[in-house]
């Protein structure tokens, strides 16, 4: 899951995102569309959103996609369509948005949280298998475009069913294999995401076909037919809306992918042995999608006084997960203090996101690098 602070864009400004930018590549497409529904008058589900999950699926190279109402429900419905005990333990990071956390609790579970690893902050494999006694299921999260690292995760699983948050990995592949690695995956189209909407919409993923028709019950109120509802459930619907949208952006999502490694890779040449800053590193067999280009402010100096520098300079940079799960108000109840989670909570201070986005510019770049080093000076 994904949730962050950006700054101003505007006129004579760099955006983190630019929504607008992609919008405009699409509109000619997603206007026909609308037309197409509102005149249909099928709003909700029908052959836009079925349309969109065939082609997702196909995308991702996975049998079964299922659209939901957004990201968060996504993960809850894998959650419960693999009829966990009851308050069984699940282990996921720390270092992830609040959501991830709060699905496995919506699905009546109990979020054990491990640190990162230090360089790539995904999962770290050693403390996952120090939690997982006891624990019912593994949910690891592919954070800012790349995954984590599934073949040491499933091993220790142990046959444990492994659940990925997959809202930032959108096209992300390792060891060249797209798709879901574990049982089943959830992933969000949040408008800010690789793959976006104009609203907010989700999907599962999975290849066990009995796993899909559980997701796709429970989200519809357990009904099959109208009248009969032959489990508990709740409405999580995709909308045929959104599901012209996600389709017109999916056929560029290939080309908007290479675009984003090719802006990271100038970032890295702009800013390599720049003293005080380390870059995002990407983990071996990973292909990483740049959903996210998140720097860290080395230690002795103010990320948050960088972050205002940049603001104040018209670039609109941002900090995703300032406070990480464990330490949030909502979340005191697993009783974990400050210290717990050494990497997440140096992350949390260090990291900083600079804008990204497939139609941003080589001289938009040049001028986000100069304003951060005259920052850092």
């Amino acid at each position: 899951m994904t949730g962050g602070t950006g700054g101003p864009g505007g006129t004579d400004g760099i955006p983190l995102v630019d929504l607008a930018a992609a919008h405009a590549e699409v509109e000619a497409e997603v206007r026909a569309g609308f037309e197409r529904v509102l005149a249909s008058g099928g709003y909700v589900k029908g052959p836009e959103v079925a349309g969109f999950e065939r082609e997702y699926a196909d995308f991702t190279g996975t049998r079964h996609c299922v659209g939901a109402a957004n990201g968060t429900d996504a993960l809850e419905l894998a959650l419960r369509a693999l009829g966990l005990p009851p308050g069984g333990g699940v282990v996921l990071p720390a270092n992830t948005f609040v959501a991830t956390a709060e699905a496995v609790l919506r699905a009546g579970l109990h979020p054990v949280l491990v640190d990162a690893d230090p360089v790539h902050l995904l999962i770290d494999p050693q403390r996952a298998a120090d939690a997982l006694p006891g624990a019912v299921a593994l949910l690891p999260v592919h954070l800012n475009g790349q995954l984590a690292p599934m073949g040491p995760l499933l091993e220790l699983a142990d046959g444990r069913p492994v659940v990925e948050d997959a809202a930032q990995s959108h096209g992300a592949r390792q060891h060249g294999r797209r798709g879901t690695h574990g049982r089943i995956a959830a992933t969000s189209f949040y408008p800010g995401k690789n793959l976006g909407g104009c609203g907010d919409a989700g999907a599962v993923l999975t290849d066990d076909g009995e796993l899909a028709d559980a997701v796709r019950l429970i989200g519809d109120h357990g009904a099959r037919e109208k009248h009969t509802h032959e489990r508990f459930g709740f409405n999580s619907r995709m909308d045929a809306l959104q599901a012209v949208v996600l389709r017109a952006k999916l056929r560029r999502l290939p080309a908007w992918n290479a675009a984003r490694r090719t802006l990271a890779a100038r970032y890295d040449a702009l800013l390599g042995g720049v003293d005080g800053l380390a870059l995002p590193r990407t983990a071996p067999g990973n292909e990483h999608v740049w959903h996210l280009y998140a720097v860290r402010i080395g230690p002795g100096r103010d990320r948050d006084a960088v972050l205002a520098a940049l603001h104040a300079a018209g670039i609109g940079a941002g900090v995703h997960y300032p406070v990480p799960v464990h330490l949030q108000p909502a979340f005191r109840f697993l009783g974990h203090r400050e210290g717990a989670f050494p990497a997440a909570e140096r992350a949390a201070r260090e990291l900083l996101t600079l804008p990204l986005y497939p139609q941003m510019t080589e001289a938009q770049q040049v001028r986000v690098a100069e304003a951060l080093l005259t920052a850092l000076r």
